[in-house]
C-alpha cells in the first residue's frame, strides 16, 4: 500500500493545481483514472488511499473511478501481440523472445474530472 499512498499524495498535488487554475472552481464529484495492469498499482488499495486522503480537502465528496488498461505486449520476431504473464512471464510465449514493445498497461493518467453543477431555478415557459 506505500505504493498507492504516494500515488495518491501526486494524484491530489495534480489536482490541487488543476483546481487552482479553474476561473470558476465547482465541486469536483469524480476523478477518473486509468491504470495499466504493469504499472504495479492495485485499484482497490488506491480506492481505498484516496477515500483517507481526500478528507478534509475540496475532493471531500469526490469518488475516484479506476479504469484498468491490459498489459499487452508486442514481439517484434513474431509480428504479433500477447499478453504476457504479470509477474510470472514476459517472453513472447512462441518464441521465448524478451519482453520488448508494451503497447498497454503502463498507463497511469487522469482521464476526465467532473465536477456538480449547481442546481439552478428554472423558469417555465409563460401562458
Amino acid at each position: 500500500m506505500p505504493h498507492e499512498i504516494d500515488m495518491t499524495k501526486a494524484l491530489i498535488v495534480s489536482l490541487k493545481e488543476w483546481y487552482r487554475e479553474q476561473r470558476e472552481p465547482l465541486p469536483v464529484a469524480k476523478v477518473c483514472l486509468v491504470v495499466g495492469k504493469f504499472t504495479c498499482v492495485e485499484p482497490d488499495l488506491l480506492r481505498t488511499s484516496f477515500a483517507t486522503q481526500k478528507k478534509g480537502t475540496f475532493l471531500a465528496d469526490a469518488e475516484i473511478v479506476v479504469r484498468e488498461t491490459e498489459f499487452i505486449a508486442y514481439c517484434r520476431a513474431c509480428d504479433r501481440e500477447y499478453r504476457p504473464d504479470l509477474g510470472l512471464e514476459y517472453a513472447c510465449p512462441d518464441c521465448r523472445a524478451p519482453l520488448g514493445d508494451v503497447r498497454s498497461g503502463r498507463e497511469l493518467k487522469i482521464e476526465r474530472i467532473e465536477w456538480q453543477v449547481p442546481e439552478t431555478a428554472t423558469v417555465a415557459a409563460g401562458n
